[in-house]
């Protein structure tokens, strides 16, 4: 069986490194430059004390033909477009997107004739250069079908190595959801404040300001177990309490954020049901602002 990856971030590398080795594993780059880093080096997984090598196959995204078995799907929320015209003209099979946030559903209902799955990943993961990531936090991935069959899906599930694990979920919405809801919570706080995920509850007014910030979330999405999801999000806060969200990654790193997909896809709902959602659109307005502040500086 032959696994497809598209994009070379931090989770993708991380699949690369843990798939590469129960399944012929290609990945898929941004640029030609990264593949060759990649086709020299391998890619170097670094976990605790430990770093291993393992040699992928690398191509530009340019190469992708969809002839793999499975194709993960590892960009950002912002690169689909792009991604799902080439699979809509490809001969791929069964795709499994694992971006944040919810906003890329709409955009999945544009593939036709695919099995699809959609997935939420709780690793922790941090790109150090094109070809080595450090899993900095271990976790699994949910999966769930999105559209057609899913035979496929638990054959991955079933031959991936057991550090490694993929759990079958029944409702691929509420799956997404409970991912959504932290999200929501810890990236935008932590990217404004810069500060890590653990800060937010070991402070008394960033924890206030979080839980301030869960009521409006909850009410955007009319959460019925209000109290099961916040003690959640205090748990995710503690568990990884040293890693700094992928928001704050993102903009001290220049790039742009998948703001849009998670307060974006909540400002959206809100507005359907005619609620106001001042804190999320203050936050929201606030990551594109820094975006475009470090993106500027760049320059």
């Amino acid at each position: 069986m032959k696994v497809g990856i598209i994009g070379a971030g931090s989770l993708g590398l991380l699949f690369a490194a843990y798939l590469s080795r129960a399944f012929e594993t290609i990945i898929y780059t941004r640029t030609p430059a990264q593949a060759e880093q990649i086709n020299q080096n391998g890619i170097v997984l670094k976990k605790g004390d430990t770093e291993t090598s393992t040699n992928v196959q690398a191509f530009p995204i340019s190469d992708w033909k969809g002839t793999e078995t499975v194709t993960v799907v590892a960009v950002k929320q912002y690169h689909l477009q792009t991604i799902i015209e080439k699979v809509n003209s490809s001969a791929a099979p069964n795709l499994l997107f694992i971006q944040n946030g919810m906003g890329h559903l709409k955009l999945l209902e544009a593939i036709k004739e695919k099995n699809i799955a959609v997935g939420s990943v709780e690793h922790g993961a941090l790109r150090e250069n094109a070809y080595t990531v450090y899993h900095n936090g271990e976790g699994i991935t949910n999966a769930a079908r999105f559209q057609g069959t899913a035979d496929w899906l638990h054959f991955l599930a079933a031959k991936v190595p057991n550090d490694f694990p993929i759990v079958i979920r029944e409702n691929y919405f509420d799956m997404l959801l409970k991912k959504l809801i932290v999200n929501a919570a810890i990236n935008p706080l932590t990217a404004i404040l810069r500060v890590k995920n653990g800060d937010l509850i070991e402070n008394p007014y960033y924890l206030q300001a979080l839980n301030n910030l869960f009521e409006e979330i909850s009410d955007v999405l009319r959460l019925d177990d209000k109290e099961a999801y916040l003690q959640h999000i205090h748990y995710v806060c503690q568990s990884t309490a040293e890693n700094r969200s992928s928001m704050l990654k993102d903009l001290e790193a220049g790039r742009m954020t998948e703001v849009d997909a998670i307060l974006g896809f909540l400002l959206d709902e809100a507005e359907t049901l005619h609620k106001k959602a001042a804190q999320i659109q203050g936050l929201y307005f606030l990551i594109k602002g820094k975006e475009q502040e470090e993106r500027s500086e760049q320059f």
